[in-house]
């Protein structure tokens, strides 16, 4: 497809024939929104009105994408199975829906030799209008004095039950002002709310509590769970009590247990 045919209908559309059946959501934004919240040394490299989208993963994911990949293909060397497949996955809806197009594929676990991320994950998502980041500033009277809290975002349907793992930009894409930036749904409005979520992620974040702030319509299948409950050292090692492997594998260290969704694993 032309790159002069492509616009922000357009690219939606194509990318939600292949990857909502796979258990991932996309949402389309302007780089100049993710931009203009950040300092110059996190900003993408793009004009503001070139067209991105970020692509979250959904509780249906491990089974409906995750699974089967292991099963038809298996994994590779040492890297995150879950990375793997998340990149399976996109690289091949961006080849399939966009033959010829350049197409900037960020991962939320790559990083820059100034070992930043390529993207921050959170932000796209909240400036998408996919979850709100919900951020230490977004309480009034702070409770912590001087305590650095991690912020956390909330998806107005899954609430903490999803992932942030990829952000794609159509560089030869350019939208106007008729693209209007959403306001990402507010599911936690309350003073007391945004304290509770803030302490559940940042003081209690292994028992997940903060994932059901809000009332979700999926939560992650018991086999998941256990998946990301496991060490990411072991996880091959449960991958193959559950058949799915194979292989003399390395037991890879990886950053796949680092606390938060700005990394996206779980």
């Amino acid at each position: 497809m032309a790159a002069t045919t492509l616009d922000v209908k357009s690219v939606t559309e194509l990318l939600e024939s292949w990857l909502p059946k796979l258990g991932f959501e996309v949402y389309p934004l302007k780089v100049g929104w993710y931009n203009s919240v950040l300092p110059p040394s996190l900003r993408l490299a793009f004009p503001d009105d070139t067209l991105a989208v970020v692509v979250l993963s959904t509780p249906a994911m491990f089974e409906q994408a995750f699974l089967p990949f292991l099963k038809e293909s298996g994994c590779h060397g040492i890297s995150d199975p879950i990375d793997q497949c998340v990149k399976h996955c996109v690289t091949s809806a961006v080849s399939q829906c966009f033959p010829g197009q350049k197409v900037d594929v960020m991962y939320d676990y790559e990083m820059l030799p100034s070992r930043k991320p390529k993207f921050l994950a959170q932000t796209a998502a909240h400036v998408s209008g996919a979850a709100f980041y919900y951020q230490k500033s977004d309480v009034t009277d702070q409770p912590w004095a001087e305590k650095k809290m991690f912020g956390v975002c909330v998806h107005p349907r899954f609430g903490g039950w999803f992932a942030i793992r990829a952000l794609l930009v159509f560089g030869d894409v350019t939208v106007g002002s008729e693209m209007v930036q959403p306001v990402p749904p507010d599911c936690v409005p309350t003073r007391e709310g945004r304290i509770q979520l803030l302490e559940a992620f940042n003081f209690h974040w292994q028992d997940w509590s903060y994932r059901d702030i809000v009332r979700p319509v999926q939560i992650y299948s018991q086999r998941q769970k256990d998946y990301f409950s496991t060490r990411p050292a072991q996880r091959f090692a449960l991958l193959k009590t559950w058949g799915f492997l194979q292989m003399e594998d390395h037991q890879p260290e990886t950053n796949a247990d680092a606390q938060g969704q700005e990394n996206g694993h779980g």
